[in-house]
């Protein structure tokens, strides 16, 4: 007979982590918000098929990893081949965010992260959502940067205060937000138009592209307008937290106005 241990800790105060993959199934079955799921590589099993399937049901995003990198994750407790990270936060739905946002009377403003990676922006520009009035960030289950300890102290706490909805499908929230009229504009340098040239005193959605590849060409097809940023100097682009913030000042700059 096989025995399975649960074992969970805290990490940095912000999210935890659980050992072993009969824990991992029981968090995914209560509802728990799994962020990851760490994965040994070859691991094999009917308990571990039960559990990948689980994994691919809910859209959880994994990663299959050496043993050594479960160990340092585990402090070398007992994992069986599975970590898995818990999000510190509860994350919203996005159409009944939508609606209890219009119904607020205030003139919305979304910001959606297309797979942007790097945790120190992603928490940045939480950090710069909540000072500006964002009334939810959109991010997607996979390929999305985790929302951990890095991510919530980059963001100064700012993670708890903005609302966050996670879904499987970018795209999904784009209709949703164009089918309340609300306007999708796409951050990016293809196009002639500036962020001074768009009018974002209409309920809006920002879309801020990844570090490396920008925003999508198969989301660029669906926005209603494109905006850059003008740049004088010699390097061709700005870190994205950092664009982010021009384009979300100027939406505050034309509001305020």
């Amino acid at each position: 007979m096989d025995f399975y241990f649960v074992y969970i800790c805290t990490m940095e105060n912000t999210s935890s982590k659980i050992f072993g993959i009969r824990a991992v199934i029981e968090a995914i079955d209560s509802n728990a918000t799994i962020q990851k799921v760490y994965l040994q590589k070859d691991l094999k099993g009917s308990l571990f098929s039960e559990l990948n399937s689980m994994i691919k049901e809910h859209n959880i995003s994994t990663s299959f990893v050496p043993i050594e990198k479960l160990n340092h994750l585990s402090k070398n407790s007992n994992h069986q081949g599975v970590v898995a990270t818990i999000s510190p936060i509860d994350f919203y739905d996005l159409e009944e965010l939508i609606n209890k946002t219009l119904k607020s009377g205030a003139t919305p403003l979304f910001l959606l992260l297309d797979q942007l990676t790097d945790v120190r922006n992603f928490g940045a520009i939480i950090r710069t959502a909540e000072c500006t009035g964002v009334n939810g960030i959109v991010i997607q289950n996979q390929g999305s940067a985790p929302l951990n300890a890095d991510a919530i102290k980059t963001s100064a706490g700012a993670a708890f205060k903005v609302p966050i909805c996670r879904v499987n499908h970018l795209k999904d929230a784009m209709f949703l937000l164009q089918a309340s009229d609300i306007k999708l504009i796409a951050a990016t340098e293809k196009t002639e138009d500036t962020v001074y040239d768009v009018d974002f005193t209409q309920p809006s959605a920002i879309i801020m592209g990844s570090e490396h590849r920008g925003v999508n060409p198969s989301i660029l097809k669906m926005v209603d307008a494109k905006a850059k940023l003008p740049l004088l100097g010699t390097i061709e682009s700005l870190n994205v937290s950092v664009a982010c913030g021009a384009f979300l000042y100027e939406a505050v700059r034309q509001r305020m106005r």
